[in-house]
This record gives structure tokens, C-alpha cells and sequence, in this order.
């Protein structure tokens, strides 16, 4: 194996943590800002690029370009690289940035690649290789919700993407279709065809609010699929912001301001 073989445990239900345990000298890599605790002994270092063989034998301009292309899904040039320096084994540990679920997934049973959304990367043992992948269609591309870009995770060693809500997991045969929201699309492995579908009906389109397209994926292969995509639960935020914006904390009460009242906050 290329990458460093890491043990884990995951933690919690609406919020979970995912615990990494690691042996004398290895490595974890993860997105800035999804760090939550660690052990003495583990050392942390920024490092440009991914860290992985595949980035290492690009040379230095290759680096570059690599890691530019990183800036395509908003994400930063560089990573953070968490290693066991001392003996015995250490626990760091990364938390999901909001309710949902932690995925594990192990590359070497899943045909050495998975393509997701570029905000699905949590973290994943050094040595996977953590790219992008474009979209060669135009419909896909402006249509599909992630753009032309999602990202990419390649290599024989485990990884963690992370979900909004509950995560369903689809095993789709050759030939076989199932159309989602494009939002609602977590991760595919290799071989699944991903398509952008326009939904059918002039009353559909502009009377059905869920919006114009959906995402088709066909097998052979597996699909992950959340029910409360990132974008979809801050709309709801705004939305609910908006709308009450200006009421108390008795809003939606009958007795919502009367007990204002009774409290002290209406005077």
C-alpha cells in the first residue's frame, strides 16, 4: 500500500467526530478548519498539495498547478498533515462542519477512486490523493450544481467525506438509473455515468420548486445520496431569518407575546 493503514472510530449521532489513531510515524491529511483535538506527541504542518506520492513525483511546477487547481473548488493551496511523532499510539480527531453524517470509506474496495462534492472531504489517511475532476459536458457542468468541477479521491487507503442529514447508500447494477436532487448527491464510485436531466412539463418547471434539473447517475456502481444538503439547510436559515426576523422568541406561539408580557419583555 502506498498509503499509511490508520485505524479510526467514529463518534455521536447529529454531530459526529471521527477519532484517527495512529501509529509511530503516520500520517493524516484533512481540510483546514475540521481539526478538533490530539494527543501529545502528534505534530502538525502545513504542506503544499496533498502530501501524497502521486503529488510528490509531479516536480515542483506540477505541484503548482495541482495545487492551483485546488483554488477551482474554494478550497486552499495547501493542507494540514498530522503526524505521530512520539511511540505508542496517538488519537487527532476531526469534527463534521454541521449535522449530518461521517463516511468512511476504504479505496482499495471501491475501485481506488470515489468522485464527490467538492465541500464532502473531510479528511483521509496520507497517501491519497485529493484532486479534481471536470466535467466534459456542458449540460453537467452548468446545471449539475457543482459546476464543471467535483472533486476527487484516488489511492489504496481510507478516507472521509462527511453528509448533511441522513446518508442513504445505493448499490445501482449496469444499466441501472436513479435520479436525484443534484444538491442531494454526495459521492460515486468509478464507473457510475453522471448526467444532468431537465425536469419534463412547462407546469413542472415553474410550478414544481424543485427546481429545473436533477442529477441521472447510472451503473454499475455505488452512489451516496444526503437529505440535507449544506445549501439547502442555509436557505432555510435565510429564509427563516427573514421571515422572523423581527418577532420574539415567543414566535410561533399562540401565547407567544403574552408570555413576553407575563416575563417582562413586552414593557
Amino acid at each position: 500500500m502506498e498509503a499509511h493503514e490508520i485505524d479510526y472510530r467514529i463518534f455521536g449521532e447529529e454531530m459526529q467526530f471521527v477519532e484517527i489513531e495512529l501509529d509511530p510515524y503516520e500520517t493524516v491529511i484533512a481540510e483546514s478548519g475540521s481539526f478538533m483535538m490530539m494527543d501529545e506527541d502528534i505534530e502538525l504542518a502545513t504542506i503544499f498539495g496533498d502530501g501524497s506520492h502521486q503529488e510528490q513525483n509531479k516536480g515542483l511546477w506540477g505541484k503548482v498547478l495541482s495545487a492551483g487547481k485546488r483554488l477551482l473548488t474554494g478550497e486552499s493551496l495547501f493542507m494540514t498533515a498530522f503526524t505521530h511523532a512520539g511511540e505508542g499510539k496517538k488519537q487527532v480527531s476531526f469534527a463534521a462542519p454541521y449535522p449530518g453524517r461521517i463516511i468512511p470509506l476504504d479505496l482499495t474496495e471501491l475501485e481506488g477512486k470515489i468522485v464527490c462534492q467538492k465541500d464532502a472531504f473531510l479528511c483521509a489517511a496520507k497517501g491519497v490523493s485529493v484532486g479534481i475532476e471536470f466535467s466534459r459536458k456542458l449540460g453537467r457542468g452548468f446545471f449539475g450544481g457543482e459546476g464543471f468541477i467535483m472533486q476527487k479521491l484516488e489511492g489504496d487507503g481510507l478516507a472521509f467525506l462527511h453528509a448533511g442529514g441522513t446518508v442513504v447508500k445505493k448499490e445501482l447494477q449496469i444499466g441501472e438509473k436513479l435520479r436525484i436532487d443534484t444538491g442531494c448527491l454526495v459521492g460515486f464510485t468509478r464507473y457510475v455515468k453522471y448526467d444532468i436531466e431537465m425536469i419534463k412539463g412547462i407546469r413542472n418547471m415553474v410550478f414544481g420548486g424543485e427546481g429545473l434539473f436533477y442529477a441521472q447517475l447510472e451503473g454499475p456502481g455505488t452512489v451516496w445520496i444526503q437529505s440535507l444538503p449544506f445549501s439547502r439547510l442555509a436557505d432555510r436559515i435565510v429564509s427563516a431569518s427573514r421571515h422572523y426576523g423581527g418577532k420574539s422568541k415567543g414566535e410561533g406561539s399562540v401565547l407567544g407575546g403574552l408570555g413576553d408580557l407575563l416575563d417582562g419583555d413586552g414593557w
